[in-house]
């Protein structure tokens, strides 16, 4: 009977050790993700969020590039970005994506130019 009772007591503190481990472990994931905002937001106030690495998703809508290299916009529902891929390659248009990069102003490419853009800096997802 001790026995049984000092077994119940060493699984319960076990389970609690368990849980307050997966706990710590996923806060520590999420902590390190970049926050996913809408392009609507960074299209309002761009300088807010330049420089700074954040995480967009939706349809890719329009792209062009050749060599791993190019550009593709993508539409969130609340608006549309460029983004600049060098070495992630280019999606396909009506593919669904999620990107995670660094937003520029004042960006060029193949004669063009574009007033926000982000550029991308993680494979996509």
């Amino acid at each position: 009977m001790l026995i049984r009772k000092f077994r119940e007591a060493d699984l319960k503190k076990s389970l609690r050790n368990l849980l307050a481990l997966a706990v710590a472990a996923t806060s520590l994931l999420l902590i390190g993700c970049p926050p996913h905002v809408s392009i609507a937001d960074v299209n309002r106030d761009p300088g807010r969020y330049a420089g700074k690495e954040i995480t967009i998703a939706g349809r890719v809508s329009d792209s062009f590039g050749a060599l791993g290299n190019g550009l593709f916009q993508i539409d969130d529902g609340t608006g549309h970005m460029w983004v600049v891929s060098q070495s992630y390659g280019v999606p396909g248009n009506g593919n669904k994506v999620g990107v995670t990069g660094r937003i520029e102003q004042g960006f060029s490419f193949g004669g063009r130019s574009f007033a926000v853009v982000m550029k991308e800096t993680k494979a996509r997802h």
